[in-house]
């Protein structure tokens, strides 16, 4: 059950939308490089114009830090939406100021207009009541369709939308039922892979995890650690050696919620952290002092592809090991074909997100078969940590 409305919850004929998006794509040549995040946007602008909206687009661009820098600007942003949906896209050059009256205020049913850079102005970033009042005078109702930036309380995320009628997005929608369907009601078992360098900076990961799924999985330079914490020597592999009791607390804590922490029996060492590396397969108990674990070894890969058959439902944050270079991404590669075939098949619904799993899992030719990826790095992760999104409660409402 869905606790927040969408586009379809709304009547939105002949009214001004004002739609928060996360446009934030990188450039080359004055022109967007990548129009990934552009073209996730326009299923919702599609289906408002098709409702017989008036489509106004919000969007932060850069970090210009709440002044108006002109290589921040949305012009060819906006530009780069009109040929993604084959229109003219009207573009105002200020946010609240006479330009976006003017743009907004011409506008006929079903056009769709592109406001400047919110962050131009100060005001968005410290979620300013009469900056998110301004905007809300420009528009009739709010759709927030950025997930990415919905862990930052800022004014066009959080602010706004307690000023107008507010409704998820369609990418936002969609993201929300694939996390809900994750962890908010799972079908169980549910397995959690957590990779990655370092314990430290999953710490509130593993702990919520641990509350919520029937096994994590671990992976990268911090299952070193959880095996440094059970007293393997790990040679000269990446280890945070002062993070061993915190990583018994995990253990401990993850058992009295029946949660299980799987890690390595086998690892893949070499010398150096280099593509083509000399490298064998070593037992945990077995790593050579001048070596380094820079993969799971093929046990290892063959009990976390069993594990993932018995499993209907799977969170994924982070690598197995060094997936960058070849021949230590073979772990990572393996586990990701798995669980996209048992998606395929139908028998696993698996999430994925955070930038080095999205990359992890391209490389692996498997993205494409996952149920869900998030592509927002940080509301992803605080979402896995169980924080509250400001973005996402202010549409709760």
């Amino acid at each position: 059950m869905n606790t927040f409305k969408t586009i379809d919850d709304m009547d939105v004929s002949g009214k001004k939308v004002l739609v928060r998006a996360d446009l934030n794509v990188p450039m080359a040549g004055g022109k967007p490089s990548d129009t990934t995040r552009i073209d996730r946007t326009v299923p919702t602008v599609r289906d408002l114009i098709s409702k017989g909206a008036k489509v106004i687009i919000l969007s932060h661009f850069g970090r210009p830090k709440g002044q108006v820098v002109p290589e921040m600007s949305l012009r060819p942003v906006a530009e780069a939406m009109g040929k993604a949906l084959g229109m003219d896209v009207k573009f105002a050059t200020d946010t609240i100021g006479e330009s976006a009256k003017s743009v907004t205020n011409a506008m006929k049913n079903g056009d769709v207009a592109m406001l400047e850079n919110v962050r131009f102005h100060a005001e968005e970033t410290e979620n300013d009541d009469a900056f998110a009042s301004s905007l809300a005078s420009i528009g009739d109702v709010y759709v927030n369709d950025a997930f990415s930036t919905a862990h930052r309380a800022h004014a066009s995320t959080e602010a706004l939308a307690r000023k107008l009628p507010a409704a998820a997005g369609r990418l936002m929608q969609a993201e929300l039922e694939a996390l809900g369907g994750a962890l908010g009601n799972p079908k169980k078992p549910v397995a959690a892979v957590v990779g990655g360098a370092k314990v430290s900076t999953k710490m509130e990961v593993l702990g919520n995890l641990s509350k919520k799924v029937d096994m994590i999985i671990i992976g990268g330079g911090m299952a070193n650690t959880f095996l440094f914490a059970n007293g393997m020597d790990v040679g000269a592999s990446l280890c945070e050696k002062d993070m061993a009791d915190e990583a018994r607390k995990i253990v401990a804590e993850a058992a009295s919620h029946g949660c299980e922490i799987v890690l390595p029996v086998d690892v893949v060492v070499a010398k150096e952290f280099a593509a083509g590396a000399a490298n064998q397969v070593v037992g945990i108990d077995a790593i050579p002092a001048d070596m380094m674990a820079l993969d799971i070894g093929p046990a290892t890969i063959k009990d976390v592809e069993e594990r993932l058959a018995k499993c209907k439902t799977l969170v994924w944050n982070g690598p197995f090991g060094a997936f960058e270079i070849e021949p230590f991404d073979k772990g990572t590669n393996a586990a990701a074909q798995a669980a996209a075939r048992l998606t395929k098949a139908g028998s696993l619904l698996s999430v994925a997100g955070g930038g080095d799993t999205v990359a992890a899992l391209a490389h692996a030719g498997a993205a494409d078969d996952f149920t869900y990826i998030s592509t927002a790095g940080g509301a992803f992760l605080e979402w896995i940590e169980g924080k509250t999104l400001p973005g996402v409660a202010a549409l709760e409402g």
